[in-house]
């Protein structure tokens, strides 16, 4: 093929990426997806390969730590550290790998600091989805240190940061748009979220509510794909079936029992409150500290450590621990050790800028809750209440109340809990949403100077169209008038208002060019100071001044194309077309019509109507304060 890959690349950018569907054909459809979603589809494919081998060695390098440290041994198998015989020295073994964490981050790269979604959101909306290579090697072989040395993180994090910026790193090496690096920076995170838990859907789900800022098919097809593929490999590279198997529960609960999961949910909702304040407050005070912070991360695992003499369950990622909840096998001391002592060393160690994920922990301390409230709440089966309270504190915590639900759901392979993990979920992300303005993961975001959105909408302008705002009343020059006659005429009209530009139009009405407002007053102003303008602009006529073949717009397209061609041609004034009579002027259409689908929708948002009343359900002969009909009719009717 001439060119090559790279001249097949620009060739599909040039007939479908640079026109949406609807400017190409004329035909407005319900997506704008063109056919180079295939592509990026074979690529995010490829990305999925790879961020489940990302996965598998940051889980076996985690095990590997966690064997060295707390056990002498070159194993990496995933143990948990409770076991350890160290005594008191245990102690300084988070406190010595958080140190190396923080030498990493100081001599590194800064940015494999924390849980590794936010940052993952940065690059997205900051730095046009571009991670740096050292980023995907450091961060992988910090947190490994983290949570191998005891931290009481989880690998999700770090792997959806390192799944992130392999797929980025990949990405950077080929001929793509910003939009199609952040499909692929997605799709590794995916991936790697899919591969850790064999969770595929919840991977996906998790892309569209927290990282992709989209739900178009152009960017949710690769991603699917990509952890489809991650969740194909883990069964060959890690096994298959849930992560933690439940018992039955029942098919329904009844009413006590979705009662029961609104409780659940306030609780799960006001832990997350607490949880999101106390990391941050942390955080807080970690920065108010008279020393570098390359040291806080020492600080904060010296508290791990101290936690984890005290409660050794509480220190590494807790799977097991979450396993025999679910089972119904944890008595109240270990409830109680996780709510009290997990969360404080948790809440401690990620304020201090260590790197470790939030899933695990989150699921850990919500099922502890929901260990709890089983004392009092209907016995519906061994571990049905920590599952629930698990999903809920992700929906709350998170804010991604279809992520925790469906995470749960595949976690456990538990359908019967659908609807109690829906009710429970949901309330909690109502109760987070009203009482917080932003989540654990948005507020570090938040707090480096940037604003970010959670909220998805149909854009007011995609609903709009030209022929609704566009002005059919146009001040349009003739073709043959010459910029002299022109110049009398504004000396006798000194109150007519400049436009951005003007439509020239020939002898039956066809659109002949477009003229600058700019221009024509500069033109113009020159003539009556009396200033010199070369012969071919002092003796033109308009539509020898005139642009010609300018950008138009139609009358069926719909505002969100104008405004995009307005932003790409610079332009702040279109003339608009017949789709079948390029020649033919209907309208103009400016930047300022465009505000109209603005207020419209901040019409919708904000003014209160009542449409019906009860009386008017009421037929006339039966209402008490009905009008009485006129006399003739009655007579009439005697």
């Amino acid at each position: 093929m001439a060119g090559g890959w790279k001249g097949f690349q620009d060739k599909l950018v040039d007939v479908v990426g640079r026109l949406g569907p609807d400017e190409a054909t004329g035909e407005l459809g319900d997506f704008t997806t063109s056919p180079r979603v295939l592509l990026i589809s074979g690529i995010a494919i490829l990305v999925g390969v790879l961020s489940a081998f990302v996965a598998l060695a940051l889980l076996r390098l985690i095990g590997l730590f966690t064997n060295l440290f707390f056990f002498g041994r070159w194993d990496t198998a995933l143990v948990s550290p409770a076991g350890n015989h160290l005594g008191v020295w245990e102690v300084f073994i988070p406190a010595g790998g958080a140190l190396v964490v923080g030498l990493l981050a100081r001599y590194g790269s800064e940015r494999i600091r924390g849980h590794g979604i936010p940052e993952a959101i940065e690059s997205i909306l900051m730095y046009g989805s571009r991670i740096q290579p050292r980023v995907a090697i450091l961060k992988p072989i910090a947190s490994a240190l983290s949570i191998g040395s005891g931290g009481p993180f989880g690998a999700e994090g770090p792997i959806i940061m390192t799944g992130g910026a392999f797929g980025s790193l990949l990405a950077q090496f080929m001929h793509l748009t910003s939009a199609e690096r952040k499909t692929l920076l997605v799709a590794g995170a995916a991936g790697g979220m899919s591969a850790t838990f064999n969770s595929p859907i919840a991977a996906v789900l998790l892309a569209v509510e927290l990282l992709l800022f989209e739900w178009k098919p152009r960017s949710l097809i690769p991603v699917a794909l990509a952890s489809a593929t991650a969740a194909l490999l883990r069964y060959y590279l890690l096994g298959g079936g849930p992560l933690f198997p439940t018992p039955p529960h029942p098919v329904f609960i009844g009413v006590v029992g979705l009662l029961g999961c609104v409780l659940v949910g306030l609780s799960a909702g006001a832990l997350s409150g607490v949880l999101t304040i106390g990391v941050y407050a942390a955080e807080d005070a970690f920065h108010r500290l008279p020393f570098h912070w390359m040291w806080w991360p020492a600080l904060g695992g010296l508290a791990v450590g101290i936690g984890g003499l005290i409660f050794p369950e509480a220190l590494g990622v807790g799977y097991s621990t979450i396993g025999s909840m679910l089972q119904g096998n944890v008595t109240g001391q270990i409830i109680l050790g996780i709510l009290i002592v997990k969360s404080v060393i948790w809440v401690v160690s990620l304020g201090s800028g260590t790197s470790g994920g939030v899933l695990a922990p989150l699921l850990l301390m919500g099922g502890a809750l929901g260990g709890v409230e089983a004392g009092f709440l209907p016995q519906e089966g061994a571990g049905f209440w920590p599952l629930i309270s698990m999903a809920a504190i992700l929906g709350g915590t998170m804010r991604s109340p279809f992520t925790g639900v469906i995470f749960a759901l595949e976690l456990t392979h538990d359908v019967n809990a659908l609807l109690p993990l829906l009710v429970a979920t949901v309330v909690a992300h109502g109760y987070t949403v009203l009482g917080l303005r932003r989540s654990i993961l948005t507020e570090k975001i938040s707090r480096r100077g940037y604003h970010m959105t959670r909220e998805y909408a149909i854009d007011p302008l995609e609903i709009l169209f030209v022929r609704e705002v566009m002005h059919t009343n146009v001040t349009a020059l003739p073709a043959d008038l010459p910029l002299t006659e022109l110049v009398g005429s504004l000396r006798t009209n000194t109150n007519r208002h400049v436009h951005r530009a003007y439509p020239v139009i020939g002898e039956g009405r066809e659109l002949v060019g477009l003229i600058s407002g700019d221009d024509l007053q500069h033109w113009t102003h020159a003539l009556q100071l009396g200033q010199p303008l070369p012969p071919a602009i002092a003796q033109g006529r308009m539509g020898d001044l005139a642009t010609a073949n300018p950008v138009v717009a139609y009358p069926d397209e719909s505002l969100r194309v104008v405004v995009y061609r307005m932003a790409a041609e610079d332009a702040t004034r279109l003339p608009v077309v017949e789709r079948t009579d390029r020649r033919k002027l209907v309208g103009m259409v400016a930047l300022d019509d465009l505000l109209k689908a603005r207020t419209r929708n901040l019409t919708e948002e904000r003014h209160r109507e009542r449409l019906l009343r009860l009386h008017m359900l009421v037929p006339p002969r039966w209402r008490r304060d009905r009008t009485p009909e006129p006399l003739e009719e009655v007579s009439a009717a005697g």
